[in-house]
Order: C-alpha cells, then structure tokens, then sequence
C-alpha cells in the first residue's frame, strides 16, 4: 500500500523558467512536506532540448530557493535564497557554469521579488526602516473637516484616507544597480503595496500591480496599475484595474504599446477570470476560462485556458482581438521564451506524475529527471448532465489494477477548493487526502467539477453567488447517482471529503443528506458570515453565502459521522470555524484535530503525513 511518507517526501518540479534565447531552462525541485522550520528546494538547470541530462546550479547549501529569472542576455540567472540567513530571502546571482552564486543584497528585512534588467534589477521590497504600527491602528474614512488646522486636536489636519496600519510593511519598488551595487528607491507609490512587476521589452518602462495596503483585506478591492519610467522614476497612474489583477504582459501591436492582464470580470465579486487588454476584456462571453497569461517580449502574449478537463495554450490575435488555440497541453507554470518559439511547462497526466517539459508548443520532451515510478489507479473522464440540463465533468480514480466490471467499490466523493477551481486531467496525489491517496487504498474515488468552478467560463463560475452549495450540491450528487447506476458505487458505503472550499462542501453535503457514511472536513468553512468578518477574504466570502448556506445553521441535521481537521493558525479560514462545528456536533461520533503552526495549508511533513493516514484510516473504517 502507498505510505504517507512516501507521498510528502517525493520531490515535485516546479516554477519553470525559459531562457530569452529559448536554449535552456531553470527550475525547481523541493519535497511537498517541509522538515524542519524553514523550507528547501533546489535550483536545476537543463537545455531545453533535453541533449543532456539536468544539473544542479547552486549546489550544497540547503536553502529556500526561489524565484528563478534570467538575466537578459540567458548568461546567468537569478535568484531568491536564504542561504546566507534562514527565513530572510537576499537576490542571488550565477552564471550557467559558476560553481557558487554571488550575493547581491544584504537587505535587513528580505526581499519579496525581483525584476532583472540589462545592467540592474529591479528589486521588490520592503522599507526596512519603515516602522510598524505598535499598537496597530485601523480607522475608517471621513470627511475633511472645513475646521484649519489650528482648531484640530494636536493642530494636525485629518487624513481623508484614514490609517490602516498593517501587519507586515509593504513592499516598495527599488533599483538595483549591477556595477556599483547602489540601490535607490524607485517609482513614486505613495503607501501602497507592489504585487506584480513586468519591465516592458525596451526595458524603459515597468507596469506595476499594487494594492491600496499591505493587507489583503482591504488591500485587494483597492488595486493599482501604474507606469514607472525606470530612467527617471516618474510615475503614472493607470485606470483603476480588475479585481485580483495579475500577470500583467506588455505586447506592441506595431504601432503602440498594451498592457494585458489577468482579472475578475466585472461587475461581481464571484465569477470567472478574464484577460483585459486596454480596460478591454477580451475573454467575455467564452466557455473557457483564462489562467495564466504570459509575456512575449517578441509578440503578443501568450496563456493557458481551462476548457472543461482540458487545458489549452492559446496566443493573442492582435488583429481579431481573440485568443487563438495553438494546441493541447496537459501542464501549468507556462514559460515562453523571447520569441514565444521555445516554451516550458510541469506536465503531468493521470498516471504520470509531475515533470519539467519544454520545446516548441506543437513538439514538447521531457528535460527534468523522470518522475519516480508507482503503481497508480487508473483515471477516467467523466460527462454527465445535472438536473437542469448543464453540462458537468469530472475525474473517477479505480484503484490499481482495477476496471470498471470490478465494482462497485466503496465511493470517496472529494470536492475540489475555491470554489473558483477544477479539477483537470492531470495527476492528482497531495498533502491532503486526494485520488491517488485513497484509490490505493482500495476506493473509488469522484472528482467532480460542479457549477462554480473554472473551466466552462464566466456564468458557470458565476452562477453560485449567494448560494454557495446549492445547485452545487445536486450536481455532486447526480454524478453519484451516475456512478452508482453503472454499478462502479456502493450506494451502502459513499464517503465525502475535501479541504477549504471542499471541506465546507463536504460539511454542507452532510447537513442536506445523510448518503454519506464517512465526511473529512478539512479547513472548512462553516459560517459564512463569520468568516466574512474574520477571514482574508472578507467580501468575497460574503458574497458566496449567509446565514442560510452555512453548515452551522443546519448542523443539529448532521448523522454522518465527521473528521475535522484545522491548522492552528488558519488566517484564510480561521480555526473558530473549526471549533464552532466541534461545539455543534456535541457527542455525536466526530474527531476534531488541530494542527499547531499551520495556516490554511499544512506545512510540516509529520503534520502532512498525520493528515494522510487519519484521513485513510477514518474512511476505511467506516466504509469497509
């Protein structure tokens, strides 16, 4: 049987980054459970045709490696690292054939991120002598008051934008020069938070996604896009952009330069991601959804849409305004060299686990070491309708060396996060309990992608705004039905799990039925409103679900026997939400497990590994 130390100590490739001569790539590798108190990954790199095997760049220190970006001319990449001093991250830089890299900042509170230039780098960081609020200070916006400041208490004038003291400093725009190592403050940001940074090809102008503050509550709902002339600083305030905007990309259609990006599409708070182009949303109206957009110093952009259980890579028209399909691919972490010829991915299908491949998009080859062999359950597409008629996918697991004539099987049911994610035809073993994981453990296992996921565009996405487990729920149940049908499920012995947005589908799912003889609720929400007013999400939470919709409302309906487990210091979905379904349940059958030190997704290999074989073992109990 597949160990849990197995599945948390296998390296997992990750972050690959092309070279602009399109001739290698660098990437990382690190174990998926952390063993001590700060993480390790490794720094490869290989020739993107794959003539020859992968090679270590930086050898011999164990380190947070991160961030890979290569210098302009594909001579030497750099990097984030805390090699020199554990959880503080310096800028690195080595050459393809240099045996150590070469420190580069020495900055007191670390560095977040990092844009190289010809000659300099732009270098996204904190102030280190910007000082926190102590005590933090929150106000809300008033009025300017038409009193003059001498009539004002301690003769100051107010500040219409209130304070809003955060927890951690924002980061501010630096830059760096290579040949005296001089470092100046960059742009002209006011208060506000650098996200995102993209140097337009000519290197003399930088795009710059910020937040109002620090904070992703209210940071985010205040987003930026500015322009800052890298030569002289000067800096110019874009339209306001979409919600949760990221990967900008400068492309010139032969006359004036664009600025794409990736956004929520207006006007909601729930719903699907589009790419905007000029305050232009080029996306609208398609059944697909865009994921990753990427520049292409040389072109137009390049991204990645979710369509269904596939995922596609597809290059802007600049004449049709459209994204036109170039082919199949069963990746993410898309990278593209300077001519958007030559491009990298992690690849992975349903039996394949995770590696690096790259070449061009119509002819990719594996260029990481090959993935560790194991004896995985075999992985099939689903399509079933729901009962209103739409369209649904998904993925069932068997378990190895099974088929469909063997059933019916015991039926773990795990829905996915988000709930604006999916569930593609890759493969699937993580942390927590996921279809690899219980498959060799002898269930079936159902992948669904209900309405509110990513993959069938923005209305599909849409449509569980303020009821968030609704129609939601049918469609899961359907595709049960479904499968105990054609005879793959044991109506008898269906469990239900998942984490986040799963683990409250899966608590919500045992408050409307009792089909279920075993549910896992891992960092699930409970109480919407709750969460609204605690959480990192705040507005979008509460434009998911209300009272109503929330598992506590309904909990004194709950038979189903229900493992929860919750990280300690949760501060997406904090542990309160845990403790108010633990307090609920009273003595009815329930196991509630907290994890010290971990936030919304455990971290530390034997918390990993308890995860695991907790989650293994209360199903098989239940469900034998």
């Amino acid at each position: 049987m597949l160990k849990a130390e197995t599945v948390v100590d296998r390296k997992v490739p990750r972050d690959p980054r092309i070279s602009p001569d399109g001739r290698w790539v660098v990437y990382l590798t690190a174990p998926v459970g952390r063993t001590g108190k700060h993480p390790v990954s490794e720094l490869w790199l290989a020739p993107s045709d794959g003539s020859a095997a992968p090679r270590e760049l930086a050898a011999g220190v164990a380190a947070d490696n991160h961030a890979p970006r290569w210098a302009p001319d594909s001579g030497s990449v750099f990097f984030l690292s805390d090699r020199a001093e554990r959880g503080t991250a310096q800028l690195y830089r080595i050459g393809l054939d240099d045996d150590a890299p070469e420190q580069l900042t020495d900055w007191p509170v670390g560095i977040s991120g990092h844009v190289p230039l010809p000659g300099r780098v732009v270098v996204i960081a904190p102030d280190p002598e910007e000082r926190l609020g102590d005590p933090r200070v929150r106000t809300v916006p008033r009025a300017v008051s038409t009193q003059t400041p001498a009539e004002l208490p301690n003769g100051e004038p107010e500040d219409p934008s209130g304070r809003w003291d955060t927890e951690d400093r924002p980061d501010r725009l630096w830059l760096l020069d290579l040949g005296t190592s001089a470092v100046q403050p960059l742009g002209d940001l006011g208060r506000r938070h650098v996200r995102e940074v993209a140097a337009r090809p000519d290197g003399t102008t930088l795009a710059v996604l910020t937040w109002a503050c620090a904070d992703r509550a209210p940071g985010v709902f205040g987003p930026g896009l500015h322009f800052v002339d890298v030569a002289t600083g000067e800096t110019h305030d874009q339209a306001t952009p979409a919600l949760e905007a990221s990967d900008p990309a400068w492309w010139h259609d032969g006359t004036a330069w664009h600025l794409a990006y990736l956004g929520l599409t207006p006007p909601g708070l729930i719903g699907g991601t589009a790419v905007f182009d000029n305050g232009e949303n080029l996306t609208a109206d398609l059944a697909l959804c865009p994921i990753e957009l990427v520049q292409v110093d040389g072109g137009p952009p390049l991204a990645l849409f979710a369509e269904g259980l596939d995922t596609t890579l597809r290059r802007l028209d600049p004449g049709e305004r459209a994204f036109a399909e170039m082919t199949k691919v069963h990746g993410t972490s898309l990278t593209a060299s300077r001519d958007g010829g030559t491009i990298a991915l992690v690849v992975s299908r349903g039996t394949e686990p995770e590696e690096i491949h790259a070449g061009a998009p119509h002819s990719l080859k594996r260029v990481s070491a090959p993935a560790s062999p194991g004896t995985w359950g075999t992985q099939h597409r689903l399509a079933y309708r729901a009962s209103d008629g739409l369209d649904l996918d998904g993925l069932l697991i068997l378990p190895p060396g099974k088929t469909r004539s063997d059933g019916p099987f015991p039926l773990v049911t795990l829905v996915h996060g988000g709930p604006y994610d999916r569930y593609a035809d890759r493969f699937h073993l993580g942390w927590y309990p996921s279809g690899q994981w219980l498959a060799a453990a002898g269930f079936a296992v159902f992948l669904p992608n209900a309405r509110g996921g990513m993959g069938h565009g923005h209305a599909f996405a849409a449509s569980v705004a303020g009821d968030v487990g609704g129609a939601e729920l049918t469609d899961v149940l359907t595709g049960i039905d479904v499968l105990v049908e054609d005879g793959i499920a044991d109506e008898a012995r269906l469990g239900i799990g998942g984490w986040s947005h799963g683990g409250f589908f899966a608590a919500w799912a045992v408050t409307q039925t009792d089909r279920f003889k075993a549910a896992v609720v891992g960092a699930g929400v409970i109480d919407w409103p709750l969460l609204a007013a605690t959480g990192e999400h705040s507005l979008f939470e509460a434009a998911l679900g209300g009272r109503e919709n929330s598992p506590i409302t309904h909990a004194h309906r709950i038979r189903t026997p229900v493992l929860i487990l919750h990280g300690e210091g949760d501060t997406n979905v904090p542990l309160s939400q845990a403790e108010l379904l633990h307090h609920a349940l009273g003595d009815r059958h329930h196991e509630f497990v907290v994890y010290p030190r971990e936030n919304h997704s455990p971290r530390e290999r034997a918390h990993q590994i308890d995860i695991l074989d907790r989650s293994r073992k209360w199903f098989s109990d239940l469900l034998a």
